[in-house]
């Protein structure tokens, strides 16, 4: 529920004045040639609401942002806004309570014993307070009723429910179903008047948790550095969101409830809606539900003044991760000319294509990686730059090269189309955006946090358009010098990390059968049905063939004029194992007429971009972009991949940087879990080992990759187009109006295919083991907690079992509502993070898996995978429960709409499963029938007292090992054995 950093993402295009309207009586403001015609309305107790509609599904993206995050946290205190964002799911004094007026004298005795808490420093006495704590709130946590806000938001069809703090604000998230606004508004609106904060010291376990993950994460280790060498006044660098050991170890429930009282005023948040509804009789409904909050002088945060930086600030950080250097640079924030033009400086180091770092760097492949990022905040804004080594090189050496582009930058050694490039490309990102409703309700959050007048946001690229090459040049001259911090990441073992200890706590009682009157309100409540809509993929899917045999499923854009073009191969990587290098090697090459360099070009002056992606068992080559320029971007697609040149250079320096991320990928935890889980379905030989060895990477030719690569189109394969037809006039065809004849007329003019097919290769298969006893591998990896997997090999997979199988996993393991997440967390506060489910394979011909996964501390590893054998063979039984995921369920389904590429997606996979009609209309058809006991008979045929293979990824030295052993036999593995290499 964290968020670090939040990066604001504005959409907007054009504007010049901004409007005040009347609708009713509620006057609403909005901005000229918005293109998400956004109305902001200011409520009379201050209380911002931004809504902007669109239909495309009939949900609702909801945020509620609070101006408040780490930089308000007192310095005595932090960590304080991101713990409230935690309690503010722990329900009111109407929800998430069988009994206030019984609780609340607990309450507050628990409050006050924490007040004792923190104002002692004797341990052996505040271990007795502790304890005390400990008791009273296992009696007070008997009268509430634990995650009944999530089991509220889950039985109104939400997703994504969520909420994050970072360091100048607090976002709550839900997406609903359009008809379930009211029963939202009513939860949210007592939610926000009417918090109680209960069953405090089991969350406080999860926000230790949270803690001591990002003590393990390298990445957090360095961007605290950077942050605290860019600012030594400021609490962007002197404060951390999640905040000091010291002070998460001594808590204030009183601090907690002033800080909600201070900061959590109408006048200093935000309401944001971006879906399918009618703002004209919404925004009532929202005054009614909100009114209710009271406008409150809140205090106006003051931003230090920070000294200038006058030499180069060098710092350090060792852990466990590949190394890496990040160099960071202070300008102004959001209200000064400098959020502009860092902003552009950003995107002429590095867009992903042709920016400076992009060509001379990473094209010329002088680094592993890098990439340059602009953070606008709004009291000050950063440049930060990042790269990592070849084999060999220094990180000095990746420092000073990243200098070097700041040098051209400043020198203004870039070509004058790169700016208009840029914004041409910013267009299309807006565009893009603009069919999320998850962006666009971000865009206004990030405006509303940084007190920036929407106007602002939305006439971004106007302003931008204006700025010229000499306003970069200069800007980069005087912002750009001696004045940057850099932290080196440099392997090894970090001494210094501390972990937050945990306290002994005693397992909350959970009593799923419990519900609230406001609960029980809020079900009753009648909604108008939303009937859902299934595919028909006879009508849904669109079809033909080109003259040249080759089949395109297509779809047309009707919302703008965008597209993305695929080729689609049903083979990949398990079927050549040199594509993939092929496919990495290919970004390196030019052809005849283009230089690698210049291919780039062309495709960002066009607004346009490739990608060629190797998956185990399929290839797709896409092209998208601005949809007047398909013609000429296809021309170019289509000359590259028949044309392409090898480089012998390219070639060798390839190789040698895809052994080092080889051996960078053996430092990463991630990928060390996933080739873990990998081990354990299929032994040593696997889809992750099955990959070329150095000796057969280093005897690799340019010519024979190339021949792949020119080959490719060769093997049969599908075109998938969603956009606009072509324009006629631009392309030069004629065709019917209204038809898609021209996409083909095109394709067979610029799509190259021989006469016949090749036959593909066949791809080779990995048996997926037999789980025939419980055993233990654990690999060691230098960090404080244990990443623990549980697998399992399951029955071969059943199409009939999809509507009980989603219903078993809704109940155990799907989200904050769920049995697993209520045990581990909310329960027993065991880990922050914990999930499990019984998992469909990606084919047909697989077996099903059961999967378990807990990120804990080394200490409650035992307790950890106790819980969770339990819960795999006793699962907890509420019939309430029970019937709330049921509601869930149906609810999503019902306001979910598949569209777009997403809907070409769908067909495909339904054709590899061999579905001749939407799955989800057989889970919607079913799940009403299903009852307890059929679930209850899925989790006794398919889970309880199965072998599981346990996978643990930690510190083996710190590992309990008789646990394990009692579990069965444990070996430690090398990363050779995961890897192959």
């Amino acid at each position: 529920m964290k968020k670090l950093r939040f990066l604001a993402v504005c959409i907007a295009i054009i504007a010049t004045i901004s409007g005040s309207f009347a609708q009713g009586s509620f006057k609403y403001e909005s901005v000229p040639n918005d293109p998400l015609g956004t109305r902001i309305y200011t409520l009379e107790n201050g209380l911002k609401v931004y809504l902007t509609v669109y239909k495309e599904t009939p949900r609702i993206y909801t945020a509620i942002a609070v101006r408040t995050g780490s930089k308000n946290d007192p310095a005595d205190n932090t960590g304080l806004s991101h713990y409230l964002e935690h309690m503010m799911f722990k329900g009111t004094t109407h929800f998430g309570t069988s009994d206030y007026a019984k609780e609340a004298p607990l309450l507050k005795k628990i409050e006050d014993l924490f007040e004792e808490y923190r104002s002692t420093t004797d341990t052996i006495k505040r271990t007795a307070i502790y304890h005390h704590i400990d008791s009273i709130s296992g009696i007070a946590a008997s009268y509430a009723i634990a995650n009944e806000y999530d089991k509220l938001v889950s039985v109104i069809g939400a997703k994504g429910t969520n909420a994050f703090t970072s360091t100048e604000e607090t976002v709550y998230i839900n997406d609903i179903p359009s008809n379930e606004i009211d029963n939202w508004l009513k939860i949210e609106s007592d939610r926000f008047s009417n918090p109680v904060f209960r069953i405090f010291h089991t969350e406080l376990e999860a926000v230790y948790e949270e803690k001591n993950m990002s003590l393990d994460r390298d990445g957090d280790k360095v961007e605290e550095e950077l942050y605290a060498g860019l600012f030594s006044k400021h609490p962007y660098g002197t404060q951390t969101t999640i905040g000091t050991i010291e002070h998460l170890k001594n808590p204030s429930l009183k601090s907690l409830k002033q800080y909600f009282t201070d900061r959590y005023a109408p006048n200093n948040m935000a309401l944001v809606m971006a879906g399918d509804f009618d703002p004209d009789s919404i925004i009532g409904k929202i005054n009614k539900s909100f009114s209710v909050l009271e406008k409150k002088k809140v205090e106006h945060f003051v931003s230090p003044v920070e000294d200038p930086i006058t030499k180069p600030i060098v710092k350090e950080v060792v852990g466990p991760d590949a190394e890496s250097v990040t160099i960071g640079f202070r300008t102004g924030g959001i209200h000064t000319p400098d959020a502009d033009l860092v902003s552009l400086c950003s995107d002429i180091l590095s867009n992903g294509k042709a920016g400076l770092i992009d060509l001379n760097l990473k094209l010329a492949q002088k680094v592993l990686s890098a990439n340059a990022g602009a953070e606008v905040q709004t009291d000050y804004s950063t440049l930060v730059l990042t790269g990592k080594p070849k084999e060999g090189q220094k990180l000095e050496e990746v420092k000073d090269l990243l200098l070097d582009q700041i040098q051209k930058l400043k020198s203004g050694e870039f070509p004058d189309w790169l700016v208009p490039a840029i914004l041409n490309n910013m267009k299309l990102s807006r565009i893009k955006q603009q069919e999320s409703n998850n962006a666009r309700a971000m865009n206004l959050v990030s405006s509303f946090i940084m007190e920036q007048p929407y106007e602002e946001s939305v006439t971004e690229i106007d302003r931008l358009e204006k700025i010229t090459k000499p306003d970069i040049i200069g800007f980069a001259q005087r912002t750009f010098k001696d004045n940057y911090v850099v932290v080196y990441k440099r392997t090894g073992v970090d001494n210094n990390v501390r972990k937050v200890t945990k306290p002994s706590i005693t397992p909350v009682v959970m009593e799923r059968n419990k519900e609230s009157a406001f609960y029980n309100s809020i079900v009753k409540t009648p909604v108008l049905d939303i009937k859902p809509k299934f595919i028909d993929y006879s009508q849904d899917i669109k079809q033909f063939k080109t003259s040249t045999g080759v089949n395109v499923i297509y779809l047309r854009n009707t919302e703008n004029k965008t597209f993305n073009l695929s080729y689609y191969f049903e083979m990949g990587s398990q079927n050549d194992l040199k594509l993939a290098t092929a496919v990495n090697y290919l970004s390196y090459l030019g052809t005849t007429q283009y230089t690698a360099e210049q291919l780039k070009q062309e495709f960002y002056k066009l607004g346009c971009s490739y990608s060629v992606a190797v998956g185990n068992d399929d290839i797709t080559i896409s092209l998208s972009g601005l949809a007047d320029n398909t013609l000429k971007a296809l021309s170019l697609l289509e000359q590259l991949l028949a044309e392409a040149k090898p480089d012998d250079k390219a070639l060798s320096n390839l190789v040698q940087d895809i052994i080092k991320s080889r051996s960078d990928n053996k430092l990463n935890k991630n990928t060390i879990r996933q080739g873990l889980s990998m081990y354990a379905a299929y032994g040593p030989k696997s889809p992750f080992t099955n990959i070329l060895n150095e000796t057969e990477l280093n005897a690799l030719r340019g010519d024979e990759l190339v021949a792949l690569i020119h080959g490719l189109t060769s093997y049969k394969h599908d075109i998938l187009y969603y956009g606009p037809m072509v324009d006629n006039d631009a392309s030069g065809v004629k065709a019917e109006p209204g038809k898609m004849a021209e996409l083909g007329i095109i394709l067979d003019r610029y799509h190259r295919v021989p006469a016949q097919f090749k036959p593909v290769p066949p791809r080779v298969k990995y048996p997926q083991l037999p789980t025939d006893e419980t055993k233990v591998f654990a690999v060691d990896y230098k960090m404080k907690q244990v990443d623990i997997v549980l697998h399992s090999k399951s029955v071969p997979y059943d199409p009939s079992k999809t509507a009980i199988n989603r219903m078993f996993n809704e109940y155990f393991g799907g989200g904050m509502n769920s049995i697993v997440f209520q045990e581990i967390r909310e329960a027993k506060a065991l880990a922050y993070s914990s999930s499990a489910s019984y998992r469909t394979p990606s084919y047909p011909d697989e077996n099903n898996t059961i999967y378990g996964f807990v990120g804990t501390q080394n200490d409650k590893m035992p307790e950890a995978l106790k819980t969770m054998f339990s819960l795999f063979n006793d699962m907890p039984e509420s019939e309430k429960s029970f019937a709330a995921a049921k509601e869930a369920i149906l609810n999503q389904i019902s306001s979910e709409r598949i569209t777009k590429m997403r809907l070409i997606n769908n067909f495909l996979t339904a054709r590899r499963f061999g579905f001749d009609h939407d799955i989800r209309k057989d889970v919607y058809e079913q799940v009403p029938a299903l009852t307890f006991a059929d679930i209850l008979g899925f989790q006794q045929q398919y889970l309880k007292n199965k072998n599981f293979t346990i996978l643990l990824v930690g510190n083996t030295k710190k590992f309990d090992q008789p646990t394990l052993e009692s579990y069965g036999k444990v070996t430690y593995l090398d990363l050779k054995d995961i890897f192959g290499y």
